[in-house]
């Protein structure tokens, strides 16, 4: 492909839209702008961008695409544009993604927001969440593995289709012993599992959790707990599922009950057991990755949601361990 500078010319119809498209100031044209290497300029309605052929390529894709989801009622910030550039570089179909987002066909109400996936890998982990019992996230931190689960089982609560929603980790966090901890049981748990809390509060109304909470609808605990149940008419979250062992990873299976779904998730790559211990999370992949009806979603850093450093960090850090 040529190197070459090129400019392209795009118009856009809507004044308003296109006032929340180049951001305050020019904030997002700025970010475009550093992103892709290109040079923006803007005259009315019209876009010019100018650079090599491929990156003028990127930047009218991310602008085309946010303009796309402006028209349906959607905000643009920071991240959200982020998501779009990210999308663009990791050749996610933007047009065909879009189109499903448009029909409906892959979002997630909640009380406080509609969730949409954010890379092609978070799409088809929606769907199977939507259709399958049973279903493995796994990848790194940032990928919206557990955030993208608990929405999923908030949408069903909301709509009745589940009693509760169950969120459970394993007791071991990178070498710290849950007993070591000051406090009562309640005190030693809840900032353990906070990013479970954090995640519940981003889509209902603080009230609503509380509320859920104390009557039983949303249940948080260790993992430990989860011991000698049936987990029926239950949407069920295992997160950091990579730091349990194999047989807590085999009891937790076997308790799938009437009218329940379970969603595993876990990093390979963050691993705090003991030296020896196997991760029941790895066995239980190689164990059950030819069963038909459980779905295995994996993701990389491409589908990083956070800031767009800390994809490059996991790139780093995983062909350190490489060598």
């Amino acid at each position: 492909m040529s190197d070459h500078n090129t400019t392209e010319h795009i118009e856009f119809s809507n004044n308003n839209l296109f006032s929340q498209l180049v951001g305050p100031a020019d904030t997002h044209i700025t970010q475009i702008e550093n992103r892709f290497g290109v040079t923006i300029a803007i005259r009315g309605n019209h876009i010019s961008i100018t650079g090599t052929d491929a990156d003028v390529g990127y930047a009218k894709n991310t602008l085309q695409y946010l303009y796309a989801q402006l028209s349906k009622g959607q905000d643009i910030d920071s991240e959200s544009l982020e998501d779009a550039i990210r999308a663009v570089n990791s050749s996610v179909n933007l047009q065909s993604s879009d189109t499903n987002v448009a029909n409906g066909k892959i979002s997630i109400a909640t009380k406080r927001k509609m969730i949409f996936p954010r890379s092609a890998n978070q799409g088809e982990y929606l769907a199977a969440m939507q259709n399958k019992d049973m279903v493995f996230g796994i990848g790194p931190a940032g990928t919206g593995k557990t955030y993208l689960a608990v929405a999923v089982g908030v949408s069903l609560l909301i709509a009745g289709k589940i009693d509760k929603i169950i969120l459970t980790r394993p007791a071991v966090e990178a070498g710290e012993k849950l007993g070591f901890l000051p406090g009562d049981m309640r005190e030693k748990v809840d900032p353990y599992l906070r990013p479970l809390y954090d995640a519940m509060h981003d889509m209902l109304p603080a009230d609503q959790v509380e509320r859920r909470l104390t009557n039983g609808e949303i249940e948080v605990a260790p993992l430990a707990f989860m011991r000698g149940r049936t987990l029926s008419n239950a949407f069920v979250i295992l997160d950091e599922a990579q730091n349990t062992t194999p047989v807590q990873m085999k009891m937790f299976l076997t308790r799938l009950g009437n009218n329940a779904r379970m969603v595993i998730t876990g990093d390979l790559s963050q691993i705090d057991l003991p030296n020896g211990i196997e991760s029941g999370l790895n066995q239980a992949l190689r164990i059950l990755k030819n069963i038909p009806d459980i779905a295995f979603i994996t993701f990389d850093e491409t589908d990083i949601v956070r800031h767009p450093i800390v994809a490059k960090i996991v790139v780093a850090y995983d062909k350190e361990t490489k060598k």
